[in-house]
């Protein structure tokens, strides 16, 4: 009898959670295109995937939404949602892209823009997904992602997507590498989204920037892979993926690029970590 009284409690609880859930993603919904449509004049575009199907993917599959509290994980499923209404998801040598792959690819670029109140990638209208590796006949080289302003698309590798996000800590994420990408051209494309990343902090940035890519080019002791040391752009996106995966690390070995990059992007993925334990 005690055994079926415990197991009613838990019952009551978990549906009482998910409903709680349920009204704080619709009212966060209603919020989210309210501003869209007064502030943007976008259309209103209903949810296509259930809220209590994004948050068990999101549950099973994505360890930042698992450390944020019930209205934080509100407001990420709604975003994710908003995303997902906003692009079209394109398969190629697919059948079909999954709602698991929709939710997550926006979950991704979610992660990476939490501290915002409203970025949304304007610009890029269509999102490629790949199963694997493939070749580009725009770039006529192989990729595993890439992004592209001219043609207005993000591309995603499937299979190395969930290859970053299965291994926490190896500071490769191809999802939060090419967002980071979009997030960078979108912030300089002249849009209603244009110039969102603070410009004293971006000048601060060109400055650390410059001094780490000469020490990768000249081949010196780096926390970043050598590959971060190409350009600008893949340094920022190399940051990123050190920025989530190893914050620990990267604040004890560069504290002041950390410490830029937590200003630039509105958030310190160690307090969410601390906020778990």
């Amino acid at each position: 009898m005690m055994l079926d009284l415990q197991i009613l409690k838990q019952i009551h609880g978990f549906f009482s959670s998910t409903f709680l859930l349920v009204v704080l993603v619709v009212i966060s919904y209603i919020g989210y295109f309210y501003i869209r449509y007064k502030y943007f004049n976008l259309k209103v575009v209903l949810p296509s995937i259930p809220i209590g199907v994004v948050n068990k993917i999101l549950r099973e599959h994505f360890g930042y939404y698992n450390q944020l509290t019930e209205s934080a994980r509100a407001r990420f499923i709604s975003r994710v949602l908003h995303f997902i209404a906003s692009k079209q998801f394109i398969p190629r040598q697919l059948d079909e892209v999954t709602p698991d792959m929709k939710v997550l690819i926006a979950a991704s670029f979610v992660q990476l823009t939490f501290g915002f109140p409203q970025i949304n990638l304007m610009h890029f209208r269509r999102i490629l997904v790949y199963p694997d590796s493939y070749y580009s006949t725009i770039s006529r080289r192989h990729h595993k992602g890439e992004v592209n302003p001219q043609h207005r698309l993000i591309v995603i590798s499937w299979k190395n997507f969930t290859d970053g996000y299965l291994n926490k800590t190896d500071s490769i994420n191809l999802g939060l590498h090419e967002m980071a990408h979009a997030l960078q051209l979108e912030n300089k494309i002249r849009n209603k989204e244009y110039n969102f990343l603070d410009t004293a902090m971006l000048r601060k940035w060109d400055v650390l920037v410059a001094r780490e890519i000469s020490k990768l080019q000249q081949g010196e002791s780096s926390f970043f892979r050598r590959y971060a040391g190409t350009d600008e752009g893949e340094f920022f996106s190399v940051a990123v993926e050190n920025f989530f995966e190893r914050p620990g690390e990267f604040k004890q070995k560069l504290p002041d690029v950390y410490a830029v990059l937590v200003k630039l992007l509105k958030q310190d993925p160690l307090e969410l970590f601390q906020m778990a334990v």
